[in-house]
């Protein structure tokens, strides 16, 4: 699989907002000259991070972003289910026991190796929250 910017950037996204957020509501502005993101496309990431429930926002001149949750509660696979369309390495192993992608589907012996892969890789994301990255940036 390969992540799209909007997980690696959403992941930043939301790292940023953990580690400003004790100053009070976070802008996007703010966001965009530290992490070197466009204004617009952060916007855009807010749009999917607010409706999985990951970040609050408050409108007006005093207004921002914060973490829905605490930073020990959101994982980078929270973040990646809640920006990536789908989350699994091939449309095969998206669950459905039959995936009409290739030719040999419902013949295929390898589908179960690429759900094993996605569900690792989602494990490996779902095993770092938002304070471990905190605590690994010093």
């Amino acid at each position: 699989m390969r992540l799209t910017t909007r997980s690696r950037y959403g992941t930043r996204l939301v790292l940023d907002i953990a580690l400003n957020q004790d100053k009070g509501w976070v802008n996007t502005t703010d966001i965009a000259r530290r992490q070197k993101i466009s204004q617009k496309y952060i916007e855009k990431l807010i749009t999917g991070l607010r409706r999985s429930g990951l970040l609050e926002s408050k409108r007006g001149p005093f207004g921002g972003h914060k973490l829905a949750r605490s930073a020990s509660e959101i994982t980078v696979g929270d973040v990646v289910r809640a920006l990536e369309e789908k989350v699994m390495i091939t449309h095969c192993a998206e669950g459905e026991p039959i995936c009409g992608e290739c030719s040999l589907a419902g013949e295929c012996v390898t589908q179960f190796v690429w759900i094993e892969a996605g569900n690792v890789l989602m494990q490996t994301l779902d095993g770092y929250c938002l304070s471990d990255l905190i605590r690994r940036q010093g």
